[in-house]
C-alpha cells in the first residue's frame, strides 16, 4: 500500500510515516521546505516538495500518482493568523481531495478537529478561524462521492508517549489524546475502508486502537 501525505513534516504525520515504513508500506510526505526532506528519509518516508499554497491540481494529482490513499495532515499552526487557516487548513485540503479525485485515489483520509465547525464564534478569535477552516473543509470532503474519505476529529493532542489505548466514536466527551495514538489510530484506519463515510471523534480511553476502529466500522 502506498499513502502520500499532506503536511508531511508535522508532528502526525511524522509519527504516520514511521509506523508505515515498518509494517512495510510505501509512504511519501509533501513539504514545502527542501531542509525537512532528511527527516521525512528517516522516517522511512518519500520526500516531496510541494506547496499546497501555491500548486496547482495537475501538480499535485502528478504527486499523488499511483498512490492507494492519501492523508490530509497539514494545518496551518498556532500563531500563523487568520488568513493562513484559509489558505492552508480549507483551501489545502479542498485542493489536495481535488487532486486525489484527479489521480484517482479514492481512499483519503482527513486529520481535522475537535469541534470544527464551519460556523464556530464565540472564542478566541484566532481558534474560531482554524475551526471555522476546517469545519468548511470536512463539509466540502463529506460532500464528495468520489472519495471514500474518514474524518478523524482529535481532541486536545499532547506529545506524552502512546497508550494505545482510545475512546473512538461519532460523538465523545472533550478530552485530549497523545499524537501518538492520532498516528496509530490513522494508521488502522488505512486498512480498514469499512470506515469511510464516518466522522470520528477521537480522546484518550480503555479500548486497544485496533479493537476501537474495528467496532466504529462494524467488523
Amino acid at each position: 500500500m502506498r499513502t502520500v501525505i499532506a503536511g508531511g513534516h508535522g508532528q502526525i504525520a511524522l509519527r504516520l510515516e514511521r509506523l508505515l515504513a515498518a509494517r512495510g508500506d510505501g509512504v511519501a510526505g509533501l513539504i514545502r521546505n527542501p531542509a525537512q526532506a532528511d527527516d521525512l528519509r528517516a522516517a522511512g518516508a518519500e520526500p516531496v516538495v510541494l506547496d499546497l499554497e501555491s500548486a496547482d491540481v495537475d501538480a499535485v494529482a502528478a504527486a499523488l500518482a499511483g498512490a492507494d490513499a492519501a492523508v490530509f495532515a497539514a494545518g496551518a499552526g498556532a500563531g500563523s493568523g487568520s488568513a493562513r487557516k484559509q489558505t492552508v487548513d480549507l483551501a489545502a485540503a479542498v485542493l489536495f481531495a481535488d487532486a486525489a479525485e484527479r489521480a484517482g485515489v479514492r481512499r483519503y483520509l482527513v486529520v481535522s478537529s475537535m469541534g470544527a465547525n464551519a460556523q464556530a464564534s464565540g472564542g478566541d478569535p484566532e481558534f474560531d478561524a482554524y475551526l471555522r477552516a476546517k469545519g468548511a473543509a470536512d463539509d466540502d470532503i463529506r460532500a464528495r462521492t468520489a472519495l471514500d474519505w474518514t474524518i478523524l476529529r482529535p481532541g486536545a493532542l499532547t506529545d506524552d508517549p502512546g497508550t494505545g489505548r482510545v475512546l473512538l466514536a461519532a460523538t465523545t466527551g472533550r478530552g485530549s489524546v497523545t499524537r501518538d495514538d492520532v498516528a496509530a489510530v490513522l494508521a488502522e484506519l488505512l486498512t480498514t475502508p469499512s470506515t469511510a463515510g464516518l466522522t470520528l471523534n477521537l480522546i484518550e480511553g480503555q479500548t486497544p486502537v485496533g479493537v476501537a476502529v474495528r467496532n466504529v466500522a462494524g467488523n
